[in-house]
């Protein structure tokens, strides 16, 4: 996976480490929990049938950020229990911008705008420097 993708989306999701889930719950990637594991029930909004709706998720909580990252690349790189090669678009992407839109046509996020939004932090703060050129 791309060091950028992986930065970009901590700042994405956690607003810079100011939501509730990130700086109160570790979870810098707004990872939904598994039924065993440890969890909090917040407020999420979710585009569902082309409008915003707020929803109760149920999210991961961790003991550190690094937990926080640990999961969230196991998540990308083995799937989810239901589909290991749920992110595998994300996972053969050759750059960011590929790997952004993939994101969201792999179901990680519903926001329609998600991909365009990660790739404007990319850009902005020139993280695609943390990427392995192969």
């Amino acid at each position: 996976m791309l060091a950028s993708i992986s930065i970009g989306q901590a700042i994405l999701e956690s607003n810079w480490n100011s939501s509730d889930l990130a700086s109160q719950y570790h979870n810098l990637y707004g990872v939904k929990a598994d039924a065993n594991q440890r969890s909090v029930l917040l407020p999420t909004k979710e585009y569902e049938n082309g409008e915003w709706v707020t929803i109760n998720g149920r999210f991961a909580v961790y003991n550190s950020w690094q937990d926080s990252m640990h999961a969230h690349a196991k998540l990308l790189a083995h799937g989810t229990s239901w589909n290991p090669q749920q992110y595998a678009h994300v996972l053969s992407a050759k750059d960011y911008a590929t790997a952004a839109k993939a994101l969201t046509q792999d179901g990680y996020a519903t926001d329609p705008t998600y991909a365009q939004k990660l790739i404007e932090i990319i850009n902005t703060w020139h993280l695609n420097r943390f990427d392995r050129k192969t």
